[in-house]
């Protein structure tokens, strides 16, 4: 999947990039977006038709960005193609479009007076994840979310006609919420893939959990693992590699912060009658995923250091289901 984008450099990167007509940028778009195994897509069938088109370009434009960031497994070559994605978007708005995405874009920007402001932000908030890998405090976190997150569900809103800075600020509660569901969901796979920690050090602290501990307990876990073969699916092959020694520390921490995110997603409830049917299946979708992950994470007592939570095929069908007889009904109660 993030091999892709990847790939597609030769065609439709900074040195050479061949030129779409409207209507192939268009399928161009369309083909990425569907071909990516993310809840993201699956959400976007319940789009209404005619904004379908319109989602798959800006999608594909959150799928460049982020993948430009995340894989290349280089820094500088990362900030180097960060910014030519900034000045392609720049270009986007200055009425020249080169690249496919943006060729999709424009009519879209066009048609719903989209600033820039919120494709701005995702940039540097990609471009920041190349320089800072740790976070001192819960304020920061929530700051880096502002620009990796909540662009997101501004955009969306563009894209449904809603521009008030109230839904837009509900929004950004869900966003933040999701972001931060998946990093308690993911801290074991952010330190080993990309050596970043956003458990803020400050709450760490609180529950006598050390964070440099944490990365260097959780990198020699990863090499056994290489070393003896996966036999960590229950955790036996974990003990003596100081997980044990961390592990309570780790689930009051983890603890806090699912706590913490709660409310956040209770927030972001309030948006869902505020918005069109259509639309709010989609949210309710994102939503029920990411309180779904957080009692996953509870049950599991706390413990994503050993066992990264997940939703089975069947819990997210009911998901899917549960949003889907909500937008059925809603007709019928008012």
């Amino acid at each position: 999947m993030t091999r892709t984008v990847l790939e597609q450099l030769d065609t439709y990167g900074p040195s050479h990039c061949e030129a779409l007509t409207p209507e192939q940028a268009v399928a161009y778009t369309r083909e990425l977006t569907e071909s990516q195994y993310e809840n993201f897509t699956v959400a976007s069938w319940f789009l209404p038709a005619g904004l379908r088109e319109d989602f798959y370009a800006v999608y594909s434009f959150c799928r460049w960005a982020d993948d430009l960031g995340d894989e290349t497994g280089d820094t500088a070559y990362s900030l180097e193609l960060l910014a030519w994605w900034s000045g392609e978007l720049e270009a986007c708005y200055a009425g020249k479009p080169r690249h496919p995405v943006f060729v999709a874009l424009a009519p879209v920007i066009a048609k719903h007076d989209i600033p820039i402001k919120p494709f701005a932000d995702l940039i540097a908030a990609f471009v920041q994840d190349q320089t800072v890998t740790r976070y001192e405090s819960w304020d920061q976190v929530l700051d880096y979310c502002t620009g990796s997150a909540n662009p997101v569900g501004r955009l969306v809103l563009y894209l449904s006609g809603y521009r008030d800075e109230n839904r837009q600020q509900l929004s950004d509660a869900t966003c933040t919420a999701l972001q931060l569901t998946n990093f308690w969901q993911d801290v074991r796979r952010d330190v080993i893939e990309r050596d970043r920690v956003y458990i803020p050090r400050k709450i760490a602290f609180e529950h006598d959990l050390n964070i440099d501990d944490m990365v260097s307990v959780i990198k020699t876990d990863h090499q056994l693992r290489k070393t003896m073969g996966d036999c960590c699916g229950s955790g036996s092959c974990l003990t003596g590699g100081g997980v044990e020694a961390i592990l309570p520390a780790y689930r009051q921490t983890i603890y806090t912060l699912v706590t913490k995110t709660w409310p956040l997603f209770g927030q972001g409830r309030q948006l869902w009658p505020l918005v069109k049917p259509d639309v709010r299946t989609d949210l309710k979708l994102f939503t029920l995923g990411g309180e779904a992950i957080l009692k996953r994470i509870e049950k599991q007592r706390f413990n994503t250091l050993e066992s990264r939570p997940t939703l089975t095929k069947t819990a997210k069908l009911g998901l899917m289901m549960r949003a889907v007889f909500a937008k059925l009904v809603a007709p019928l109660t008012r």
